[in-house]
């Protein structure tokens, strides 16, 4: 498969590994987020590997929140056993003063190393050597979940360039109708407004003609939406670009949707039409569509 042009910000994987004493597992969330913060959870005697983890996932993804966890748990060989001296003594010796006040039977052996404590597990001797592959062979298996991870927010990144490019291809759609628009053509502008002068100058004298063509440049001026529509145009034209060149462009297109609605909200603001006040209404619903979506791309 193609490699996306953009990735998700969201995703998970797991990987899993294990030597002749221990078996552990990588799980790797991520979400979105303003910026790269990156958490981890290590069980004890691992801690040292917080800054491997931090620069690993810092090589993998730009932004989004990551919360990594290790599981370390011990494998099913046969473990060593030993008496714990001590405490069987202690034992002993109480049950040697009980048994001047009480009559009991001995006890028996299994019944002695049945007690809590009396058996220990022996931890066996790893020389430094075996640490270090063992401490290897972890930090591989958290590559391997940082591959799935990426794969994983590539092929999520992939849905999210269908549903940007529709979102823009509808905001394109928009526009034209915009355009096409009778109410956004300076000349239906003008006959509308000199036919509500006419009528009210039928009511009212003393007038200027030139007052009135002064005032009548000022409101078609006002009601003409076509620099806004040229600059919608151009920032689809900068979004597409932007998709096209991949990597991390969450955070412009994010910008991009701040300007597209700021361009809808002066076009609706403009519009004393209905064909393009219901135009202009489409529009900013496609716009907070794209707006969703960008939220979620790295």
């Amino acid at each position: 498969m193609a490699k996306a042009l953009v990735h998700s910000m969201t995703g998970f994987a797991r990987a899993e590994g294990n030597d002749d004493l221990i078996s552990w597992a990588w799980e790797i969330r991520t979400v979105n987020g303003r910026s790269l913060d990156v958490r981890s959870r290590l069980p004890n005697g691992y801690e040292s590997l917080d800054p491997v983890v931090r620069k690993a996932v810092a090589g993998a993804c730009n932004r989004g929140n990551a919360q990594v966890n290790l599981q370390v748990k011990r494998g099913e060989a046969p473990q060593a056993w030993q008496v714990n001296e001590e405490l069987l003594q202690q034992v002993l010796e109480i049950m040697g003063r009980l048994e001047t006040r009480l009559e009991t039977s001995p006890p028996r052996l299994d019944g002695l190393l049945a007690l809590r404590g009396i058996l220990e597990p022996v931890e066996e001797d790893e020389d430094k050597e075996q640490l270090d592959s063992r401490l290897r062979a972890i930090e591989a298996g958290l590559n391997e979940a940082l591959g799935a991870l990426v794969a994983m927010r590539a092929q999520e990144g992939a849905r999210l360039l269908a549903m940007v490019q529709g979102h823009l291809d509808a905001i394109e759609r928009h526009c034209g109708d915009a355009a096409d628009c009778s109410a956004t053509q300076p000349e239906t502008l003008r006959a509308r407004l000199r036919e509500q002068l006419d009528l009210l100058l039928a009511e009212t004298s003393g007038v200027s003609e030139e007052r009135l063509a002064q005032e009548l440049a000022v409101l078609v001026g006002k009601a003409d939406v076509r620099e806004e529509l040229d600059r919608l145009s151009a920032h689809i034209a900068a979004a597409r670009e932007l998709l096209n060149q991949g990597g991390a462009v969450g955070r412009k297109l994010d910008f991009l949707c701040q300007e597209f609605n700021r361009e809808a909200n002066t076009l609706c603001s403009k519009s004393a039409d209905v064909d393009l006040t219901r135009i202009g209404l489409d529009l900013k619903s496609a716009i907070e569509q794209l707006r969703e979506q960008v939220q979620n791309i790295e």
